[in-house]
């Protein structure tokens, strides 16, 4: 019984092995589907933006949490510019930004995040990095009172500094 039971898994490994060459996987095709819009910054994302740079961006939501301002400021770009989620845009020096964003975060006791999720996209076609994510805050404000939104963000990054930030938000109720 013993040599049938050797002999069966003998014969099962052999038979599993295999010296087949795998071939690499093909690159995706562009789609051929008739769409009813070119975009007009880029439809070529791939995910190949680091790491490094998607720590740093979600390190500055931490630090807009706990108020950390310097640290902030040590991840922007000397130029930057932003589209706030009012409409207002601004661009600037970071030290122009951070002026406005101090004031605003001053007038907060404290903000809490809630990370829902992040996505690292790379437009190979325009060179550049982008980490969006999707996240809700809860601000209270020094006199009391309390704000809640669903936020959706879009940071560009270049040379591991943010360089362009745009902000979507849906207040809670």
């Amino acid at each position: 019984m013993k040599k049938i039971f050797l002999c069966f898994c003998s014969a099962a490994f052999l038979l599993s092995c295999n010296n087949e060459k795998t071939e690499p996987a093909a690159a995706p095709e562009k789609s051929t589907a008739d769409l009813p819009y070119t975009a007009s910054y880029s439809s070529s994302f791939t995910t190949d933006v680091s790491d490094a740079d998607l720590k740093m961006v979600l390190t500055t939501y931490k630090d807009w949490a706990d108020g950390n301002m310097s640290g902030l400021e040590n991840t922007l770009s000397d130029s930057v510019e932003v589209d706030f989620s009012s409409g207002d845009q601004f661009a600037g020096t970071k030290a122009d930004l951070m002026k406005l964003w101090s004031t605003y975060r001053d007038s907060l006791s404290s903000v809490t995040i809630d990370m829902h999720a992040w996505q690292k996209m790379y437009a190979a076609d325009k060179k550049t990095g982008h980490i969006v994510v999707w996240y809700k805050e809860v601000d209270t404000y020094k006199n009391g009172k309390v704000d809640s939104a669903m936020y959706h963000d879009i940071n560009r990054v270049k040379d591991g500094k943010i360089v362009w930030y745009s902000q979507y938000k849906r207040p809670l109720k």
